[in-house]
C-alpha cells in the first residue's frame, strides 16, 4: 500500500473538516523517528503535536501499558475506581506549582480538561464571565472555540458560541504588544463591557501553541495573578502543551514563581495514550458536586500507568535539564542560519525544548511570509524531516522534538532544514 493510495481512500472515508498536514502513512516509530506505509524514514520534530516528549514508543510505557491489558482496559472510574488513578493524582498535586493542598480529575482530551476548568472557575466562584487572550487555543468544542483566539480555521462557520467570554491582546514584544497594553486592555474591558466581580477566571497559556510559541514573562504572569486575587477572580493557566518537561520546568508556570488555580494538562502526559486532567486548589477542585465531574472514559487505566510511567522518566532521564540543551542546541543553529544571510528568520524564540522561528519578509515583523513557511514544511518532509507549522498568520515554523533525541538526530534534522532553506 502507498502514501498515495490511502490518501485516497482517506479523502473518500474522512470527512473534509479533519486537517491533515502531511500525506504520508505513519507505520511505525521509535524515539524521534518514523518511518511511513512505503519505508521512507522521518526525523520527527513534531512529536504528535508536543505528545511524544518522551519519545515514540518507550518500552517502558510500552511495557506498564501492556500489564494493565493483562488484568483490564476499563472499568469507568466513576463505577469501579482503580489505584493507577488516584496514584497518578497524588503525583501531579505534589508536583504542581504553588505550597496549596492540590486535588486532581482525570478526563480524556485537552479540550476537555479546559471545559471542566471553566465548569470548575464559574461553581467555585458563582460568576459567569471567562477571559481569555488573543491568539489563545483551548481546543475545539464550543467552550473551547469560544475561547481560542483565531477565527480561521477554527470558528468558521460554527457559531454562536458561548456567551460571557472575553478576550484581551497576549503580550507579544516582537508585534509591538506590550505587557502594559495587554494590562490596560484588562483595565479597558472591566470598564466597558463587565465588571470584574462578575469574571469567574482568566485562562491563558504561558506559553501560546498555535498562536506562535509567544511566552508569557514572569513579571506579566504575576501582574495577572495579583490582579486575579484582587478582584476574586481564579486564574487558569492552559499548560495542554508546555506541560511535562517540554519547556525546561514539568511546568512552564514554574517559571514565573506564582500559583495558579487550576491548571489543565494533556498531551505529553502520558507518552502518547489519551488521558487529560485539571490539576487545582483543593477547595476550588471541591466546589463542584458529586456527579458533576467526570467521563465514561476520563483517566482511562491506560492512561493512568502511562502517565505514572512519564512521571518517573521525567525524573530519571532528567528531560526538563535535556529540553533546556535541546532549546540550546536549536536556538544556535537557528541563529547562525539567520546570520549566515537567512533572512527570512524574523525571530528565533524559545523556551527550553518549545522552540520557534518566525518568518517574514525584508526583516520586518509586520510582513509575514506564510507562503515560505509551507513551503519550508513541505519540501522538508520531501527530504525526510517532520515540521510543523503554526502561528496566527501562518508564518512560525515550531520545533517540538522528542527530549530523548540524541544530539545527532538533531542536528540530522537541521541539517535538513538548513539544506531546505538554502535552496528556497
Amino acid at each position: 500500500m502507498t502514501n498515495a493510495e490511502l490518501w485516497a481512500r482517506r479523502e473518500q472515508a474522512v470527512a473534509r473538516g479533519v486537517g491533515t498536514m502531511h500525506q504520508r502513512f505513519a507505520a511505525r516509530a521509535k524515539n524521534a523517528e518514523l518511518w511511513d506505509v512505503e519505508g521512507k524514514r522521518y526525523i520527527d520534530f513534531a512529536s504528535g503535536i508536543a505528545v511524544n516528549n518522551t519519545g515514540h514508543s518507550d518500552p517502558r510505557i510500552v511495557e506498564a501499558v501492556k500489564a494493565q491489558l493483562d488484568n483490564f482496559s476499563h472499568s469507568c472510574f466513576q463505577v469501579n475506581p482503580y489505584e493507577s488513578y488516584v496514584a497518578l493524582a497524588e503525583k501531579l498535586n505534589a508536583a504542581a506549582p504553588g505550597p496549596s493542598p492540590k486535588k486532581s480529575i482525570f478526563l480524556t482530551t485537552g479540550v476537555e480538561a479546559v471545559e471542566n476548568a471553566v465548569k470548575i472557575a464559574r461553581v467555585a466562584t458563582g460568576r459567569p464571565g471567562i477571559i481569555a487572550f488573543k491568539g489563545g487555543f483551548h481546543g475545539r468544542t464550543m467552550m473551547g472555540m469560544a475561547l481560542t483566539g483565531k477565527v480561521a480555521p477554527y470558528k468558521v462557520g460554527f457559531g454562536p458560541f458561548p456567551t460571557d467570554i472575553y478576550h484581551v491582546p497576549y503580550p507579544v514584544a516582537y508585534h509591538g504588544v506590550t505587557e502594559q497594553m495587554s494590562l490596560e486592555a484588562l483595565d479597558g474591558l472591566f470598564k466597558a463591557d463587565i465588571d470584574p466581580k462578575r469574571v469567574a477566571a482568566i485562562i491563558l497559556e504561558p506559553v501560546q501553541g498555535e498562536g506562535g510559541f509567544y511566552a508569557a514573562s514572569p513579571s506579566f504572569m504575576q501582574a495577572l495573578r495579583k490582579l486575579c486575587d484582587e478582584h476574586g477572580m481564579l486564574l487558569i493557566c492552559d499548560e495542554i502543551q508546555t506541560g511535562f518537561a517540554r519547556t525546561g520546568k514539568l511546568f512552564a508556570t514554574e517559571y514565573s514563581g506564582i500559583e495558579p488555580d487550576l491548571m489543565t494538562v494533556a498531551k505529553a502526559m502520558a507518552g502518547g495514550f489519551p488521558i487529560s486532567g485539571v490539576v487545582g486548589k483543593a477547595d476550588i477542585m471541591d466546589a463542584a458536586a458529586p456527579g458533576g465531574l467526570g467521563g465514561t472514559y476520563g483517566g482511562s487505566p491506560l492512561g493512568c500507568v502511562a502517565g505514572l510511567k512519564v512521571m518517573e522518566i521525567i525524573e530519571q532521564d532528567n528531560l526538563c535539564g535535556r529540553a533546556v540543551e535541546i532549546g540550546e542546541l536549536f536556538k544556535s543553529r537557528l541563529l547562525r542560519m539567520k546570520g549566515n544571510g537567512m533572512s527570512s528568520i524574523g525571530e528565533v524564540r524559545n523556551l527550553g525544548a518549545m522552540i520557534a522561528m518566525e518568518l517574514v519578509m525584508d526583516e520586518e515583523a509586520d510582513r509575514p511570509d506564510p507562503e515560505l513557511t509551507g513551503r519550508i514544511v513541505r519540501d522538508a518532509a520531501e527530504k525526510g524531516l517532520t515540521l510543523l507549522s503554526c502561528g496566527i498568520r501562518g508564518n512560525v515554523i515550531r520545533f517540538l522534538p522528542a527530549l530523548t533525541a540524541s544530539d545527532d538526530i538533531l542536528n540530522e534534522g537541521l541539517d535538513i532544514l538548513e539544506e531546505v532553506m538554502s535552496a528556497d
